[in-house]
């Protein structure tokens, strides 16, 4: 891997802004999950139909915005002349941290015999949220390393020892891979979309070579490939490979963007790149339909066009007109994404632990619930700005 000399080496708020207003979205849409009486549009579309709603597009948002940050990352620990071995080994621990929050959280909301596990599994779950910040927080340099290394060292055997107390429904002991949640598939998407960034030295042409191969892949599996002899394993990394495309597609429109010195007013590389996955996706919909649960083709081209689409729109507005005053509040969330992604977790399950009960059933209903949604959103983004200032950011 070489060093890309001429990427953009300054702070590129308009990528900081999208990250930050793809997790405020985040956090509002999962909060309206629990709310009854909402428009259709406000919530997923089902796994049997044939449609997406804008509620469909924040994973894909946070995966296009994690594939964004690719280049600049691997750019900057290359100038710092990190040897090839620490960026893997980087990139590893980054990708079984985000496999093993994943995979705790999922097991947290259902698969679990509450009655036979020795501990609430509203304190499991409590914990499941809490112990990944004394983990993979990013103490400050004065930190006591003792105290950080007990934390981190103490919070790791009690994950260890929740595997073993946690009995499954099936009568069981130990966790099992439902799925791997949210944080899990970003894991893998990050992962794939790493090593072919890695394996076509962050060249254009081959990242949209890839991008074409990971779509390929998740049209085989899409036609019914997975069934036939030699293929089976089509029905396992299919969905990975669907959301690392949108993961590359955020690398290509990245060295798009960013591989000059300079701000073009007009990209027609990016204006062609949104026209045709739009008519590829509306060429491919007939056959494999729009779904998100699904992670079909139509789906995940659909989302990479709107993505491109949003952040076109935030790029112009902040680098070419210099509007950015606006963007302040939302600046928090960006630098600690994974934190304010946690917290509402962290909430639900200490309020399940203690019993507590703080918003009336007023606000799980109609337009109470998402003006309550859209608050709580607010509050998440006050929050962080605190955790923030008392050095409390989690960075894998």
């Amino acid at each position: 891997m070489t060093i890309k000399e001429d990427l953009f080496t300054g702070r590129i708020t308009s990528i900081d802004v999208f990250r930050g207003i793809t997790i405020f979205a985040m956090i509002f849409v999962n909060e309206l999950s629990g709310v009854q009486h909402i428009p259709l549009w406000m919530k997923h579309a089902l796994s049997h139909e044939d449609k997406m709603t804008f509620v469909d597009l924040v994973f894909p948002a946070f995966l296009f915005i994690v594939g964004m940050s690719i280049p600049f990352a691997i750019n900057t620990r290359l100038k710092k002349q990190d040897n090839p071995i620490a960026i893997w080994k980087h990139t590893l621990k980054r990708t079984i941290a985000l496999l093993v929050m994943g995979l705790y959280m999922v097991n947290t909301s259902y698969g679990y015999d509450a009655s036979k596990m020795i501990i609430p599994i509203a304190l499991w779950g409590f914990l499941a949220y809490s112990l990944p910040i004394p983990i993979w927080n990013n103490y400050p340099s004065n930190f006591s390393k003792t105290l950080k290394w007990s934390l981190q060292y103490t919070s790791i055997l009690i994950l260890i020892l929740m595997y073993f107390v946690y009995i499954q429904d099936s009568g069981a002991r130990g966790m099992t891979v439902k799925w791997w949640g949210i944080l899990g598939l970003i894991g893998w998407a990050y992962l794939i979309t790493f090593l072919a960034y890695w394996a076509g030295n962050g060249n254009k042409t081959l990242m949209i070579a890839f991008l074409g191969f990971f779509l390929a892949i998740t049209i085989l599996n899409a036609a019914g490939w997975s069934e036939k002899t030699g293929f089976t394993w089509l029905g396992t990394v299919a969905g990975h490979f669907a959301h690392a495309s949108i993961v590359i597609s955020g690398v290509i429109i990245s060295l798009f963007f960013f591989e000059k010195q300079s701000h073009p007013k007009i990209h027609r590389n990016i204006i062609i790149f949104i026209l045709l996955v739009f008519a590829l996706g509306y060429l491919l919909r007939p056959y494999y339909e729009v779904s998100k649960i699904r992670a079909t083709p139509s789906w995940c081209l659909y989302s990479v066009g709107f993505c491109v689409l949003i952040y076109y729109f935030i790029y112009w507005l902040i680098e070419i007109k210099k509007v950015v005053r606006w963007s302040n509040f939302i600046i928090p969330a960006a630098s600690n994404p994974l934190l304010i992604y946690i917290l509402p977790g962290i909430i639900i399950y200490f309020n399940l632990t203690f019993n507590i009960k703080i918003i009336p059933d007023y606000f799980s209903y109609g337009l109470p619930g998402i003006c309550w949604s859209l608050l709580f959103s607010l509050i998440m983004l006050f929050i962080v700005k605190l955790f923030n200032k008392a050095h409390i950011q989690l960075k894998l």
